[in-house]
This record gives C-alpha cells, sequence and structure tokens, in this order.
C-alpha cells in the first residue's frame, strides 16, 4: 500500500453565479489545482468528478465530467462520476485515494461542482424538498418528538424546509440530553461568521455577534438564518499522487494519513457513542497512528450550527455535551485550543453540496502549508476534516472522515 500525497487544490469563491455554467466553474476550479501543483492533464491517470443535481437543476445528465475536463487537455484517463449527497468530494478523493494506495493509478484530480441558485425559485427549493427527504425528516420528527426540548410559547414556526425542521429536532434533541442551550449554538454560528470574514472565498464575510446571530430571522427553533447553510453556487478540486511521484509537482505535499467512510445505521436518537461519525473517526485515528489531542485544527460538517456541535464531539475533540460550550469560550474559534470551522464552515463560507468535501480539503491544505493569511492557526501540523451525506433515520446517510499531515 502506498503512501498518498495532496499536490494540489484549488477552490472558487462560493456564492451566486449565476452568469457561470457547471462546466465554467468546474473548468476554474481544476485550472487553480493544476497551477497549484504544476500539473498538466497528461500527467493525470483517474479523473474523478463529483455532483448531486446537475441533472435536475441544469438538465445535464450525460458525461458532464467529461465535458468540462477535456477542454483543458484532461483526456485518455480513467474517468468516474461520484454522487454522495453532500459528502460527494470526499468520497471522490477517497476513491481516489485507494486507487493510488492500490497501485491502480498514480496521479489523479478530483473535483466537485454545484449550482444551486437559480433564476427559477420554484426549481432552486425543490432540491431541497426531495420526497425522501421528506419522509426521512417527518419519521424523525414523529421517532424523537417525546425526547425533544420543548419550543417555547409563541415559538413555533413551519420550516419552508424538511431537512432544516429535522436539523432543528435534532438541536432540541442535543439541548434535552446534555442541556445545550441556543446561546451555545449562536455562539458556534457566530465564531464561524466571523472566521469567515477572514477568508475571501466565502459567501459571507460579514462578522456577526452572538445577539445579531439570536436576533436573526428563526428558520424553525432553536435555528435562525445565520445557523444554516446558505444556498451556493461553487468549485473546488484537489490533485493527489503516489508518494514516488510527488517530486514531480511544484505544490508542497501534504500526507493523507488517513481516510475512513461508512454509512449511518440504525440506533436511538440519542445514542450518540454509536453515532456514525464516532464509528469512522475511531477507524481513522487508528489507521493515522494519531488520536484527538493531536489534531491542530478541523473542518467539519455544519448544515446547521448544531451540526458542527455534534461532529466536533463524535469526532473526540471535545467531551460528549460539551462543544456548545467549548465554543461559547472560544476554545474552538481561531487562537482557541482546537479551532473548528476557521474557513467559516458552511453556515458562511458557503454549502454548495459536492464541492463542500474539497473545499474542505483546499482549507487544511492552506493551513498545513501555512498558507491561510489572517486565518492561520499556529503551527498547524495535523488536521482532520469530517464530511457529511444526506440524511437516514436518526443521522447522517454517510460519514467521511480525512486526516491530513504537514511532513
Amino acid at each position: 500500500m502506498r503512501d498518498v500525497f495532496i499536490v494540489g487544490t484549488g477552490m472558487t469563491p462560493f456564492g451566486r453565479h449565476l452568469d457561470k455554467s457547471h462546466t465554467e466553474l468546474t473548468q476554474a476550479a481544476v485550472m487553480l489545482a493544476m497551477g497549484d501543483a504544476g500539473a498538466l492533464g497528461e500527467d493525470l491517470d483517474l479523473a474523478v468528478y463529483a455532483n448531486v443535481v446537475q441533472g435536475f437543476v441544469a438538465g445535464e445528465m450525460s458525461i458532464p465530467g467529461e465535458y468540462a475536463l477535456r477542454p483543458l487537455g484532461i483526456s485518455g484517463v480513467k474517468a468516474m462520476h461520484v454522487e454522495a449527497a453532500c459528502a460527494s468530494s470526499t468520497m471522490g478523493l477517497h476513491l481516489a485515494v485507494d486507487h493510488i494506495r492500490a497501485g491502480l493509478a498514480d496521479v489523479a484530480l478530483i473535483v466537485g461542482v454545484e449550482k444551486l441558485y437559480s433564476d427559477d425559485r420554484a426549481k432552486r427549493f425543490a432540491v431541497f424538498q426531495q420526497p425522501r427527504d421528506i419522509v426521512e425528516a417527518e419519521a424523525y420528527l414523529d421517532r424523537t418528538q417525546d425526547l425533544l426540548a420543548p419550543v417555547p410559547e409563541g415559538e413555533e414556526t413551519e420550516s419552508p424546509n424538511a431537512l432544516m425542521e429535522a436539523y432543528a429536532a435534532q438541536a432540541r434533541l442535543h439541548m434535552a440530553t446534555y442541556g445545550t442551550t441556543r446561546r451555545q449554538i449562536a455562539a458556534v454560528a457566530a465564531k464561524d461568521h466571523d472566521a469567515s470574514e477572514h477568508n475571501p472565498l466565502a459567501q459571507y464575510r460579514k462578522p456577526m455577534s452572538v445577539e445579531e446571530v439570536l436576533a436573526a430571522p428563526q428558520v424553525a427553533w432553536p435555528l435562525t438564518n445565520p445557523m444554516c447553510a446558505p444556498i451556493c453556487d461553487g468549485a473546488s478540486a484537489a490533485i493527489v499522487c503516489a508518494a514516488d511521484f510527488a517530486s514531480r509537482f511544484s505544490g508542497k505535499p501534504i500526507r493523507v494519513l488517513a481516510n475512513e467512510s461508512q454509512t449511518g445505521s440504525d440506533r436511538a436518537p440519542d445514542d450518540y457513542a454509536n453515532h456514525v461519525t464516532r464509528k469512522v473517526s475511531a477507524r481513522a485515528y487508528e489507521k493515522a497512528g494519531v488520536g484527538p489531542k493531536d489534531m491542530d485544527l478541523a473542518e467539519v460538517h455544519d448544515a446547521s450550527s448544531i451540526g458542527e456541535i455534534i461532529q466536533t464531539e463524535a469526532l473526540g475533540l471535545t467531551a460528549p455535551g460539551e462543544a456548545g460550550a467549548a465554543a461559547e469560550r472560544g476554545d474552538t474559534a481561531l487562537g482557541g485550543r482546537i479551532p473548528v470551522n476557521g474557513s467559516g464552515g458552511l453556515v458562511s463560507k458557503g454549502h454548495p453540496l459536492a464541492a463542500t468535501g474539497t473545499a474542505q480539503i483546499h482549507e487544511l491544505v492552506l493551513q498545513l502549508r501555512g498558507r491561510a493569511g489572517a486565518r492561520q492557526v499556529d503551527g498547524a501540523r495535523i488536521a482532520i476534516a469530517e464530511n457529511s451525506g444526506g440524511f437516514y433515520g436518526v443521522e447522517d446517510g454517510m460519514s467521511a472522515v480525512t486526516i491530513l499531515a504537514a511532513d
């Protein structure tokens, strides 16, 4: 099994790109990654294209990756398309890393892209109201109703998004189980919005106080708008290679210590000890030969800010039930004990579904190279990313964990 390194990453600004196609966003991110690595199309022998809703939104359902990549000189390669909901590009990365470890490829490109903004408002929101999403969200609410912290009188709202109703229920379950407060969830969102001020590629770059987060329009109690990831367009890409190929490229190599993933399972809603991310991260730490205390920073999946709390605890970066308090103390902010989502996270950097995973990797590579500017974590040597995909039963449909290290 060969060692694998990331030698290049690239990312477009996240936000509204009504004037650009999926192909144009893809090409922009790929060119940035190839430029970062000093790579040419002829250097690649595997290309993985990750996307979720291009067929639904743009009506482009046939070989979109090949259409985007061949004009860049990427041809005659093994090509794969990956859809794993919000974890699509991370699963593409893991697929490429595993191919290289096994000797089935030497140099690979992974790109994730999404365009969720549309002039057709109905189609734009229909993406998040798929029949199965609604069924799963309603089933979760039914299953957990008696376990949840109550909604204060007068705070009842009906979210237009079934998944956000489920995220709000997850927050209320965590509140009932551990005593997590709405203010602590707001503290998570506020620290992430503060961090994104220093990320030129983030969708939102306006700092927010805890009070501003709490005073914002409500989505579904206890969640307000700044606690929830926005609709977003964007693309991100990475180039990975076997260790003996790394010297061919100009990008400073970052070692992939571990890449692990698995689907969720049926469990009691409040059985956090068996959360899918806890299981995946345990394997990743063991494979990497490190533990939570060795991590210098993390990027975790926060489709809502309660997600950051749950994932931070599942990764072992705080004790169970302590991530909200840790955020309130500043432990997980830039400059704190273990910075989490220093990029701004999904709630502020943006969440273009399939592009989210490799965007997390882009951020960690910048940090491990010491090139993250005003948001740089001093002395960053080992970092972890957690990327979730979908919602099924009582937890994420899948969780993917990647641990990286600066050599």
